[in-house]
């Protein structure tokens, strides 16, 4: 799987009392190399040393009514040597909009792109970095690696309902892989509904995961790669999946997703994908559209999210009916899309875009 608590040693940290004001953390190490020779049993307490913090409140407003935003955003290994970090400055404006959003003092963008790409290059100067794999290129980078950054929020110490004034920021890394677990393939309509309108669905709330992870894992029972969700009010309209933005090529040639709404994540990847298919003369449509729909008249379904990346969905199943896209197997336009958002972020094809920044 793609994520594994083990952070990087270099954690960056903000607090908010009228003025934000900033620090960059040194955690126990050792280097990468030797970290990784370390018993499991040594490595898992140095992992776990540089995850706590003594001086935070266990009891908070974060902890005990999920009141926190988060966001993942990569670095990447660049072919011709060094890191890039994409699109964090689309990241950085949703983390704002996300912490306005709970009412928390937002974080500033320029504070969240520097605070971002300085963590990485100190973690980077303490060697905490993968290296480029030409051999990346054969699956179109389906099995690369990547530095993960997770900045997130953090409150006050607090027991009531209530909103934080008084919010820290935290920006962790670490390395990450592939995402979708091996073996399992499709996905299934869940019965559980991600988000409701006038909810918290647009932001990126720790407290919208919950509902993702227990429909992830009841369709992972089930044998399925990714559960999809319907809107909440009539059960008819495709909404998105676990942790990612969803698309659907129909046979017309029309790229249709399901359009921004207060239920809807505004994903980066999301953001990105409808620029590259445009880019190459396709329709793209952002619009409802329901699962009889999706399941009669696509051709190919693929998620998108910056985990997930470009990821082709198989086959859907619901209640009971299951429909396999393209004979069960990638479509066309789905790995080329792959292709091409994989090949501009490791550095494998220019970057016309303007969208990586080097760190």
């Amino acid at each position: 799987m793609a994520f594994s608590l083990n952070n990087y040693p270099v954690v960056y940290r903000a607090k908010y009392s009228g003025e934000w004001k900033e620090e960059f953390i040194e955690k126990p190490h050792k280097s990468q190399a030797d970290e990784a020779a370390l018993p499991d049993a040594e490595r898992e307490k140095l992992a776990e040393a540089r995850n706590c913090f003594d001086d935070m409140p266990l009891v908070s407003y974060a902890t005990q009514y999920g009141m926190g935003v988060f966001e993942g955003l990569k670095a990447l290994p660049q072919k011709n040597g060094g890191l890039a970090v994409f699109r964090p400055d689309r990241n950085a404006a949703r983390f704002f909009r996300s912490m306005k959003g709970l009412y928390m003092p937002p974080f500033p963008e320029d504070m969240f792109l520097n605070a971002c790409l300085e963590t990485v290059r100190r973690n980077a100067a303490l060697g905490f970095v993968p290296a480029y794999k030409p051999e990346w290129e054969a699956d179109a980078f389906a099995t690369a690696d990547a530095v993960y950054i997770r900045p997130f929020t953090y409150t006050e110490g607090g027991v009531g309902v209530k909103l934080s004034s008084e919010p820290w920021v935290i920006i962790v890394c670490t390395t990450v892989g592939a995402y979708f677990e091996p073996g399992l393939k499709g996905a299934v309509i869940s019965e559980r509904f991600r988000a409701t309108p006038k909810g918290t669905g647009w932001i990126k709330a720790a407290s919208n995961y919950v509902i993702s992870a227990l429909a992830k894992h009841e369709a992972a029972m089930q044998g399925f790669m990714e559960c999809v969700f319907l809107d909440a009010t009539e059960r008819k309209y495709v909404e998105e999946g676990s942790s990612c933005n969803i698309f659907f090529c129909l046979k017309s040639g029309e790229l249709v997703t399901p359009e921004l709404g207060d239920t809807i994540l505004p994903g980066i990847t999301r953001e990105s994908v409808i620029e590259l298919a445009r880019d190459r003369g396709v329709k793209v449509s952002e619009r409802r559209i329901t699962i009889e729909e999706a399941m009669t008249e696509s051709r190919e379904c693929f998620v998108s999210g910056t985990a997930a990346g470009a990821t082709p969905v198989e086959s859907l199943t619901f209640n009971g009916k299951k429909v396999e896209f393209n004979g069960g197997k990638p479509g066309d336009f789905t790995q080329e899309i792959r292709v091409a958002l994989k090949s501009l972020q490791y550095g494998a094809s220019p970057d016309a875009k303007g969208w990586m920044f080097r760190v």
